[in-house]
């Protein structure tokens, strides 16, 4: 089968492999949609820059992976041949507390593995899964919604969670980048009622006014006067950092009410600020957020279908595998929105 690696030094590599055979509680997936995502870019199609967790293993690359089942290995009890599944691009020990916690994300095992970090990925005509990660998509979601989910999606909304989103609140989106666009359309579906973004990108920004996500963005210069304006100039009740800029970051936390709540989900970076001015004194509660629980990950695909919202409407460009190069190049730009490989029959 065709398969995609990422041997850094901003290039791809097309490689022919065996079809993987599928081992005890493992499924065989015919992948359907394999979407980039911005830590692709940044840790291993530029430079491999990770250790640990982000240790690229010179595997098949692509961590959000949707497809079907295309063969079922033995122990397997829920799914079956045909079934349409997403897929928590995680896999943990399972012993841990990280693990009983439903965050594999957070695990130390040496067991722990990521598709597209340490184990193959989506970017496949096939790929093999551990049956416990792998979710049902409901119709009407698509495979393409459903990739997007696996990671992207699921990180937005666990940061929404961690800030208790809800139509209390006035939302700022620092980053306008996928996950920012899905932040901006989950902390509105959550009930925020008005929902600010920035980016350094004219087309970021463009496209986040176009699809009706944000009620205003603006360039990174004129979002202190925007959020003043908006919000009577107490700032907004919940800022989610997506960009993992520097410069955002502050922002971001500038911008947030006191007693406000801040999230950080941005990867990457540093960031120094005055933390009694900024955080101390205005009795902000800044948060980590990383990736989504596996429960919190299922709680999403549900409501997406009972909201009516589908991911891929963020998706801006599509390739086929044979593409990949050039769906990374365009990526890698970062003016776009999401960037998919979609696999056809």
């Amino acid at each position: 089968m065709r398969a995609v690696r990422l041997p850094g030094d901003s290039t791809v590599e097309t490689v022919t492999v065996d079809v993987p055979q599928p081992g005890d509680g493992q499924l065989l997936l015919r992948m359907r949609a394999s979407s980039i995502c911005g830590s692709d870019i940044r840790a291993i199609y530029r430079e491999h820059l990770g250790h640990g967790a982000e240790a690229y293993q010179g595997v098949v690359a692509g961590h959000e992976p949707c497809g079907e089942v295309a063969a079922t290995g033995p122990g397997t009890r829920r799914l079956r041949v045909g079934d349409r599944v997403v897929v928590h691009h995680i896999a943990g020990c399972g012993q841990c507390e990280q693990c009983h916690r439903g965050y594999p994300v957070g695990c130390q095992s040496p067991f722990r593995a990521a598709h597209g970090w340490q184990r193959d990925g989506g970017h496949a005509e096939f790929m093999l899964a551990q049956e416990e990660s792998c979710l049902a998509l409901p119709e009407p979601l698509t495979f393409v919604d459903g990739a997007l989910v696996s990671c992207g999606f699921g990180t937005a909304y666990e940061a929404l969670l961690r800030a208790g989103v809800s139509g209390r609140d006035r939302l700022l989106v620092t980053g306008l980048g996928p996950v920012g666009l899905a932040v901006a359309m989950l902390g509105r579906a959550l009930g925020a009622t008005t929902v600010l973004g920035t980016d350094v990108s004219a087309e970021r920004v463009g496209l986040a006014l176009r699809l009706g996500l944000v009620d205003l963005a603006v360039p990174p210069d004129s979002l202190d006067a925007a959020v003043a304006d908006a919000t009577d100039g107490f700032g907004c009740e919940v800022a989610v950092d997506c960009s993992g800029s520097t410069t955002a970051r502050e922002s971001a936390l500038r911008n947030t009410r006191a007693w406000g709540r801040c999230v950080f989900v941005g990867e990457g970076g540093s960031v120094t600020f005055a933390v009694s001015d900024l955080l101390i004194h205005r009795q902000i509660a800044l948060h980590g957020s990383w990736v989504s629980s596996v429960r919190h990950m299922e709680e999403l695909l549900e409501l997406l279908v009972r909201w009516d919202l589908h991911p891929e409407r963020v998706v801006t460009h599509r390739f086929p595998l044979e593409e990949a190069e050039a769906a990374y190049r365009l990526a890698a730009e970062g003016h776009s929105g999401k960037v998919t490989l979609v696999m056809e029959d």
